[in-house]
């Protein structure tokens, strides 16, 4: 009698179709510019004396009763001195912009632990935490280490981490092509820091948000690789762009970290372009 019913069970398991994806919105929000950059800092191989305005931006996914920010920009004082940052507005309130409330973020998937992608995350008080295993692992612990790399990580970004995973509210995404919500799965192998990730959001399209394993539309027209952790990262961000183009069907519909052309390329208003 059990191993009947554990038969029928399985089998309306099989049976039951599963559950289909929501339809996500997306929007990529503007939260300051970034006048004059280097591109040879983004596009390897680029002239060493030509420029660019380039931006800073996070992206927001709505859908399945989920409010989802991929990064979540920055707001400590040290790196406004440190760099040219103009018509900046604080991600908490630049959120609000598209009708958000920043407790109202649900989930907060955190593509690489640099200062202008991660150090926003003590503006949303509620909001799960997603960010790669070995990243979390590697920048609470080895990168502090003599011969370590934290080049860009901002200490009170790391402390705010280690404190939003002792309240219960991080979680670690092991490896690569992982579905951490329905529809939505995190990629590795970009390498642009040290275990950076990306997300495919399915759809019709698909897309791929890049953030920064992808600066510009120009390291995917020109095959060149984003400044990654290291030189020898170079033809692994390369491939993991070829790989992106697969996974969204098209280079047009692969988002990039600081291309102030998303703001061109999709409709726009003020400072909220709408990529689906």
């Amino acid at each position: 009698m059990k191993y009947f019913a554990l038969t029928l069970l399985l089998t309306l398991a099989a049976a039951t179709p599963a559950a289909q994806a929501p339809e996500y919105s997306i929007q990529a929000i503007r939260y300051a510019d970034s006048p004059g950059d280097a591109v040879a800092d983004m596009v390897m191989g680029a002239p060493k004396d030509e420029k660019i305005d380039s931006i800073y931006a996070f992206w927001l996914i709505r859908g399945g009763g989920r409010i989802i920010l991929l990064d979540c920009g920055f707001h400590r004082a040290r790196w406004f001195q440190e760099w040219t940052v103009n018509d900046y507005l604080r991600p908490d309130e630049a959120v609000r912009l598209a009708g958000v409330k920043p407790e109202e973020v649900t989930d907060l998937v955190i593509s690489h632990a640099h200062w202008d992608h991660m150090g926003g995350i003590d503006l949303f008080p509620k909001a799960t935490v997603w960010i790669q295993k070995a990243e979390f692992y590697y920048y609470t612990g080895e990168a502090w280490q003599p011969g370590g790399d934290h080049d860009g990580i901002d200490p009170d970004d790391i402390r705010e981490l280690v404190r939003i995973n002792t309240e219960g509210r991080l979680r670690l995404v092991d490896g690569d092509d992982q579905e951490i919500f329905p529809g939505i799965r995190a990629y590795t192998g970009a390498r642009h820091t040290y275990a950076s990730q990306y997300l495919r959001v399915e759809g019709n399209p698909a897309f791929v948000l890049a953030s920064d394993n992808v600066y510009l539309y120009r390291n995917l027209t020109a095959h060149s690789a984003s400044a990654t952790f290291s030189e020898a990262d170079h033809a692994a961000n390369v491939a993991a762009q070829g790989r992106m183009i697969e996974l969204a069907g098209s280079p047009d519909r692969i988002v990039p970290g600081h291309d102030a052309l998303q703001f061109q390329r999709f409709p726009t208003d003020g400072r909220i372009a709408r990529i689906r």
